[in-house]
């Protein structure tokens, strides 16, 4: 009988032998989901700010049903909640496919989510890859390192020479997609199509790693969502990171140098690691003991990501990008009107014209439309611009659309795209989900599979969507009305001040 079931389960659509070892998933309708599969070995004890290593193979059929621990983090209040709790034993991703097989290999979507590079993670029914599976792609969620767990740098570490230090987030989403290209056949996936999506911090991270080597040939496609492009968590020099880290040691009473403060570092409770640092507007997380982000470690990150694109150095591929009409005010500035225009300095009139016409405005409703352009919306039609130099097609949409649930609303917050992008609406309004909603995120998420199978969003009787050209002041406008449609940029006078602010800085 033993003989029988092992002949048999190569046949079973819910067991699939990755490079590591056999793993059997959960059918669930017309997908099959397997959750909780380690693409790494647990990054603890003398692993912890290390690059990921090797997962250790097994025999037994390895049980992935149910999700894994998101990484460790301060837990906050988010609109993805998500569904475990958090462990530094974390690396792990979670694939959906089809329940039926198909003759040809199917394009494949990675998610990287979003937090502040502080928070978030892949166990969410936003998150959930059913949506793109049932028709008829391939999909990944991951788990990477967050908070001093994913980015902290010390004199100790580095004088170590265990490999690249630093980045070790961003060096466990490159494991991840090596795993993508090594493992994702399996599951009927062709590692060639490999699309890769990301919000916020997400987003920081697929452009970061657009322009890393280390990343180099392992996708096919982008969707940037409010990723900024500029100076937005723009990674630090690996001195000064290690300044943050030597004064996070001192913090927790560790005065030791060499292998001595790295055995302690590595020695003290995830609790105390990760204390302080979680996603907060107007505050800076973790103060002068946390980077805040990536560091410019010569192997994953080079420079910073604005200097990248300018020079086309990027990685060539199609791109969709843009931001949320409210997206977050993050950088906003203090003082009244008139200091808020002096910054513009000679271009102060044409700022005026284009934020406060007949100077009616509120000064906070001011400050906040130039933090959010300064943070994403300018920044999104700057990349934009950078990819369209190079001759690469590039996609630029502005996310306008508010459920009808939260209206009256000024606009169409920071991450509030997600759910209509992923398919997810049901799963984030529930009961007060509104037909028009569903219509929304329908168009959306077409545009996206569009994209993922083919590298141009445009097709399945979808209101066209022209692909940007440098310049341009027209863009997408997934409307707060329910209907996509090119539009010429409402924000562009608003975007054309900001941006010459930026370049003569």
């Amino acid at each position: 009988m033993a003989t029988l079931s092992a002949a048999a389960a190569p046949s079973d659509p819910a067991r699939v032998t990755i490079a590591s070892g056999p793993i059997e998933g959960s059918a669930e309708g017309a997908t099959i989901a397997f959750r909780g599969i380690p693409y790494a070995a647990a990054p603890v004890a003398d692993l912890r700010w290390r690059a990921p290593q090797p997962v250790k193979p097994w025999a037994a059929v390895r049980d992935a049903k149910q999700f894994a621990p998101v990484c460790m983090q301060q837990i906050i209040p988010m609109d993805e909640p998500q569904l475990t709790s958090p462990s530094e034993d974390c690396l792990f991703l979670n694939v959906w496919k089809p329940a039926v097989a198909s003759a040809k290999a199917r394009p494949v979507v990675v998610w990287i989510h979003g937090g502040g590079l502080m928070n978030g993670g892949s166990a969410s029914r936003i998150f959930d890859g059913a949506t793109f599976a049932k028709d008829g792609f391939v999909t990944v969620t991951l788990n990477y390192r967050l908070g001093r767990f994913g980015f902290f740098a010390h004199p100790a570490l580095t004088a170590a020479k265990e490999g690249p230090t630093g980045n070790f987030g961003f060096m466990d989403q490159i494991a991840a997609l090596k795993w993508v290209q090594a493992n994702i056949a399996k599951f009927g996936g062709d590692p060639k199509q490999v699309m890769v999506v990301g919000e916020s911090a997400g987003g920081i991270s697929i452009l970061t790693l657009m322009g890393s080597p280390a990343a180099k040939g392992l996708f096919a496609r982008a969707v940037v969502m409010s990723g900024g492009g500029r100076s937005l968590l723009a990674p630090k020099a690996l001195p000064e990171a290690e300044r943050f880290g030597e004064n996070f040691a001192r913090s927790a009473g560790i005065t030791a140098s060499g292998p001595a403060a790295l055995a302690q570092l590595r020695a003290l409770p995830a609790a105390m690691v990760s204390e302080g640092v979680f996603m907060a507007i107007g505050k800076v997380p973790g103060g002068d003991t946390y980077v805040g982000g990536g560091m410019i470690d010569g192997t994953v990150i080079t420079g910073a990501t604005e200097a990248i694109f300018r020079a086309g150095k990027q990685a060539k591929v199609p791109l969709i990008v843009g931001a949320t009409s409210d997206d977050a005010p993050i950088g906003a500035r203090p003082g009244d009107k008139d200091a808020l225009f002096a910054a513009f300095g000679a271009e102060q009139a044409a700022a005026r014209a284009a934020y406060d016409p007949d100077g009616s405005l509120d000064v906070d409703l001011v400050r906040r439309a130039m933090a959010r352009d300064r943070a994403f919306l300018e920044p999104s039609r700057f990349i934009a611009t950078s990819v369209a130099r190079t001759g690469q097609p590039v996609w630029f949409y502005r996310f306008s659309y508010v459920a009808q649930s939260l209206l009256p609303s000024p606009g169409a917050r920071h991450a509030s795209d997600v759910p209509y992008m992923f398919g997810t609406v049901a799963a984030r309004y529930g009961d007060k989900l509104a037909p028009r909603d569903t219509q929304l995120s329908n168009s959306f998420h077409a545009y996206v599979e569009n994209f993922a199978r083919t590298g141009n969003p445009n097709g399945d009787g979808q209101p066209a969507w022209a692909p940007f050209h440098a310049g341009d002041k027209t863009l997408l406008d997934l409307a707060a009305d329910g209907q996509a449609r090119m539009v010429r940029d409402p924000f562009a006078a608003r975007l054309d001040a900001t941006e010459r602010l930026t370049e003569t800085k």
